[in-house]
Parts: structure tokens; sequence; C-alpha cells
């Protein structure tokens, strides 16, 4: 059994072993089941693994990051809402990284986040000096059987690398099919509507501050870019309720091909 799962997995916090219990349970890598070393061991994924990772780099869509060549107006951000300015993934979603993304939704270790967080971090993105995150929610059905939401781990560990606020600003107004086996024109209409911000008049508050709505940049947070058509929905409530200038940012982006 990998030591991690008893180390309280609603805990977005990484648990720091002790000396003992690392010479009495040595941390393996919880994709190859490598031993990690001891300077690594609040790790989940090796670095061996974290190097296969492919990072996603230009030439591409500068709105979507589609890779090039492109012919023409981009055919998957066309339609997308007007305030939605930049989507950017860390990693190609295969092999190894697809395992990461499987572990963290459907494997009961949401502390992989910090590990994929760490990734997702390094993208760049303009103006995030002044963004607020907001992770991508999810149904309550999946909710509650899950245990946690998926993109909102991710989102608090990329907030605590970039220093800036989360907020869970949008709620799933419905539940949807899943998209796995879905065409791009049946994500769109199974996503179309399924968002909310909770305060659509002015903003919303936290513990530390009011992020007012309309003035922000908003970032959103996913564990995967397939279509964009998630995005897109929860982009377009953020942009009815009056925000100006939104972003996205994802772990993984799927190995599609422009559609026809």
């Amino acid at each position: 059994m990998h030591r991690w799962r008893s180390c309280g997995l609603p805990s977005p916090t990484p648990c720091v072993p002790s000396g003992l219990e690392q010479l009495v349970l040595p941390a393996e890598c919880a994709l190859c089941h490598a031993l990690l070393p001891f300077d690594r061991s609040a790790d989940l994924i090796c670095p061996v693994c974290r190097h296969r990772w492919r990072p996603i780099v230009p030439p591409w869509c500068e709105r979507c990051s589609q890779p090039e060549p492109l012919f023409g107006l981009c055919r998957i951000c066309q339609d997308w809402p007007e305030t939605l300015r930049c989507v950017r993934s860390a990693v190609w979603l295969d092999a190894g990284a697809r395992r990461a993304v499987h572990a963290l939704k459907y494997g009961g270790l949401p502390r992989i986040a910090n590990d994929l967080a760490a990734a997702m971090a390094r993208v760049s993105l303009p103006d995030t000096a002044a963004a607020l995150l907001v992770p991508v929610p999810l149904a309550a059905r999946r909710l509650r059987a899950r245990g946690y939401n998926q993109s909102e781990r991710l989102a608090q560990h990329v907030a605590q690398r970039w220093g800036r606020p989360m907020c869970q600003l949008l709620v799933r107004t419905r539940e949807t099919a899943t998209q796995t086996a879905l065409t791009p024109a049946a994500r769109l209409a199974n996503v179309a509507g399924a968002f909310q911000v909770r305060n659509a008049e002015c903003g919303v508050r936290n513990a530390n501050s009011e992020f007012p709505v309309p003035h922000s940049t908003v970032v959103l947070v996913d564990d995967v870019f397939t279509t964009g058509a998630t995005l897109a929905a929860a982009a377009r409530a953020l942009q009815d309720a009056g925000a100006l200038s939104i972003m996205a940012v994802t772990f993984g982006r799927a190995v599609i091909p422009d559609f026809t």
C-alpha cells in the first residue's frame, strides 16, 4: 500500500514524513513506484516521471495554444466568449501525464495536485500579478462521490506558488454528462449554461479582501483541456457577470486534431 494514503488525503497541505517513517516506509512514486530520495519524500511523483511529461511550446494559436500550422481562423477558439483571452496548458496529456490526472480524479490521491500544480505554475500568462484564480466547479453529485474537486486542489496550489488569491467564484447549476466520449459540438451543447457566478452583481468576499468581478483578471483553473468547451462555458458565465479579462490554465492538454 502506498504510504501517502494514511496522510489525511482531504488536506491540500503536503504531509512531510519524519526520518523514522522514511526508514520504515520509504516514499515511492505514485506512477512508477520507484523509491523517492529523502529530500523529495514529500512528493508523490519522482523526477524521472516528471521529466517524461512533454511541455507544450510554440508555435501555437496565441489564444488557445492549438499547435500550428493554422489556416485562417482557429476553429477551436473562434466561437469563445470575447473576454476569454488566453488559455495555456502545462503538458501534453499522454502516458505518465494521463496517469497522473487519473490518480488525481479517480485514484483517491488529491495530494498529487501539488505535483501537477508545480508544472502549471511554470506556465506563462500575461497580467497574473493582479489575477484571481477560480477553479472550474464540479456538479454536486460528482463532488459528493469524489469527496473533493480536483480543479480546486490544483487552483489552491497554483495560487500558493503565484502568490495570488483563489476563490470559488463559480457554481455548477446542473449535472452534465461526462465529456469523454462526446464530439466537439456535443461538448459545447453539454456544458452550455452549466455555470453561474455566485455573486453576479459586484463581486465576492473571501477572508482577506473583496475582488470585484468586472475589474479583476480572472484565471480559470482546470485539470485538462480537450476542446475548450468547459472553459468557454465557464468564461461566458463570468463575462455575463461583468468580467472583462479572463484567462485559463490547465495541467494537461489532449492531443487532438484541428476540427473540420
